[in-house]
């Protein structure tokens, strides 16, 4: 969602705001703007479209100030226009504001200022914000309280205990012109720490390249960030005392190396993530007759598996797609009955309560509001049953700092890295690594599957990274030439069974993500059941045929579209035979067992995927309409 980018110090500001707002692109925007302090006004310059645009403006009116905020915004209230950008200002042009998230409450508010005769600017609900904080301002300086240090904050302090919602504010003001206050509500907001200066943004590659010590806030916090340090407080006013860690990413991490598209260098990256789970989650001396040691370790506390009944999964997009990839994997393996929900579904219509239940919450960047919400509700709600009915809950995410690492008390973390491609690729693939550890683990403790079964599926594992990496140098050229054909596609439909069901939504979705071409994915058991008449020749197929218990069953559900004169594309190690005559394009990968395949599978998908898009010219990166982490309802 939308980026919020702060710094106070001694730097000219403006050049800094940018480039923080430049490694915030990927979480999607549809305008920005800055504000900055100078010669005692705000100077405020705002953009519809793309940084660019802002950029371009800017060069007339930049500023030597060494204090300002910057934002991205992804329209929520009010159309994506210049007059609804962030920054936003009071009547008197004297404090400016940027927000992230949603002001629910802001109705109510908006009403009872425009009573006290306030002009509104904009159809937003970030407004009502800094006309609240004039008026508190106003309102500390009757109460003599003018030459109070904490006049600025503390006006801010009250204006934040009037909203409801979930949200990040940062703000700055004219008249107070070395502060920068921040304030956290359900919505993430980290503070970088420097050499006598400070910063604070949405997300760690904005100011990464800046400093690697940072202290995220959490809910219910505030920050006073002068020249001379930071401040916490929480909303009573009430002094905090935190450290800030280190961070251990570098920014080389948030460049694209060469590549064209940050999606594409990403794609790539997935050999090394699989290398990195392996790494982490296996244990690389055990054996079958190993009495003593054991396969796998997450570092999750026992009492989490003790006598689980059922399982349930809540999830959004691609973090649902590999859950249900999850599903098959617990229940296949393990055997427990798992259950895999759209979280913003859950959150009103939560399945009924059941005994000894894990509840597993999978969001790659830790922040996506429907999965928190449905957390949190089976937390309260699950709170002082008795013990069979106590909350069991367990994170999946690729950022353990997040808002999800401080809800739940056991994470898997996915060891992605920084994705910045707003289509998810290689955090896919960790998720799927991270429920086939977790799947094993539950398997090995309660002995579903023999040791020596066990060992071949980590032994097969571990030759991923080798078969993902043959797999994208044989298939680049091909899928870049077949996407050729697809350039002014209007539909497309892809298939798969069992296991690789999930796949088949994971590749519509990216086809529909960021070349806009509507794609649907069904289980091909399920063509003859409506979707079939969908299909002819304009209508290509994508069918994932893998050696195993479905693989005819898939051939013969391809031979009905082929019927139809659709041109079917497979994605398969098999290139003679039935799959040869059947298939019009092959997509060759490498021959693995039917239940490690969805870790080659993705692959064509995604370069399929991205090649049309590239070659229908559009922001592969930044698909219109987009977020790369979705922290509102």
């Amino acid at each position: 969602m939308c980026g919020i980018v702060g710094y106070v110090g001694t730097q000219a500001a403006t050049e800094i705001l940018l480039a923080g707002l430049e490694k915030l692109e990927y979480r999607g925007y549809d305008s920005a703007g800055i504000a900055a302090i100078w010669e005692g006004e705000v100077d405020c310059v705002r953009a519809k479209g793309k940084l660019y645009n802002l950029r371009s403006k800017l060069e007339s009116v930049q500023t030597p100030s060494q204090i300002g905020i910057g934002h991205t915004r992804w329209a929520t209230h009010g159309k994506p226009e210049e007059h609804n950008a962030h920054p936003h200002m009071d009547t008197a042009m004297r404090v400016a504001v940027v927000q992230n998230g949603i002001i629910e409450n802001y109705r109510d508010l908006r009403d009872e200022l425009k009573a006290q005769g306030v002009v509104f600017r904009s159809e937003t609900d970030t407004e009502v914000i800094p006309h609240l904080i004039a008026q508190f301002i106003k309102e500390e300086i009757a109460l003599g309280n003018g030459d109070s240090e904490l006049v600025f904050f503390d006006a801010i302090r009250k204006a934040v205990n009037h909203l409801e919602g979930a949200f990040a504010i940062a703000v700055i003001s004219a008249d107070y012109p070395d502060e920068l206050v921040v304030v956290r509500q359900q919505a993430p907001l980290v503070i970088g720490f420097g050499q006598g200066e400070f910063f604070c943004a949405s997300d760690t590659p904005a100011i990464i390249s800046h400093t690697r010590a940072v202290l995220p806030l959490d809910n219910g916090e505030m920050a006073r960030l002068t020249p001379l340090g930071v401040e916490i407080y929480d909303f009573t006013g009430r002094r905090l005392k935190k450290q800030p860690r280190m961070l251990n990413l570098n920014p080389t991490m948030v460049e694209k190396q060469g590549f064209k598209h940050f999606m594409l260098k990403e794609i790539y990256e997935q050999p090394g993530v699989v290398r990195a789970s392996l790494d982490a989650y296996f244990n690389p001396d055990w054996k079958a007759d190993d009495t003593q040691g054991t396969p796998i370790n997450l570092g999750i506390n026992p009492e989490l598996y003790g006598d689980l009944e059922q399982i349930q999964i809540v999830a959004c997009g691609t973090s649902w797609h590999a859950s249900l990839v999850g599903k098959y994997l617990l229940e296949q393996l393990v055997g427990i009955p798992t259950q895999v929900q759209y979280a913003s579904e859950f959150r009103y219509a939560p399945a009924p309560m059941t005994s000894n239940t894990l509840l597993i919450g999978v969001t790659q960047s830790g922040e996506t509001a429907d999965t928190l919400a449905a957390l949190a509700m089976e937390k309260e709600r699950r709170q002082g049953k008795e013990a069979k009915y106590q909350a069991r809950l367990l994170g999946i995410t690729n950022r353990p700092e997040s808002s999800l690492g401080h809800l739940v008390p056991n994470i898997i973390n996915t060891l992605a890295g920084i994705e910045i491609g707003v289509a998810a690729t290689k955090t896919f693939t960790a998720q799927l690594m991270a429920f086939y550890a977790l799947a094993l683990d539950l398997a090995y403790l309660k002995k579903t599957i023999a040791p020596i079964e066990l060992e071949k599926i980590i032994a097969g594992l571990r030759q991923i990274p080798k078969d993902i990496e043959e797999t994208l140098e044989s298939q680049e050229k091909l899928t870049e030439h077949l996407a050729h054909d697809f350039a002014d596609t209007q539909d497309f439909i892809f298939l798969g069974r069992g296991i690789n069901f999930p796949i088949a939504l994971e590749g519509a979705l990216k086809l529909k993500e960021i070349s806009y071409i509507h794609a649907e994915g069904y289980p091909a058991g399920e063509m003859k059941h409506g979707p079939i008449a969908l299909l002819d020749a304009k209508v290509p197929v994508v069918a994932i045929a893998m050696p195993g218990n479905v693989y005819e069953k898939v051939i013969s559900n391809a031979q009905e579209a082929k019927a139809r004169d659709s041109r079917l594309i497979g994605v398969t190690p098999v290139k003679d035979g039935e799959a040869g005559e059947v298939f019009n394009d092959l997509i060759p990968v490498m021959e693995v067992s039917e239940l490690l395949s969805p870790l080659l599978t993705v692959v064509p998908m995604q370069l399929l995927a991205y090649h049309i898009a590239a070659r229908r010219g559009l922001d592969v990166d930044q698909p219109r309409n987009l977020a790369k982490s979705v922290t509102v309802e």
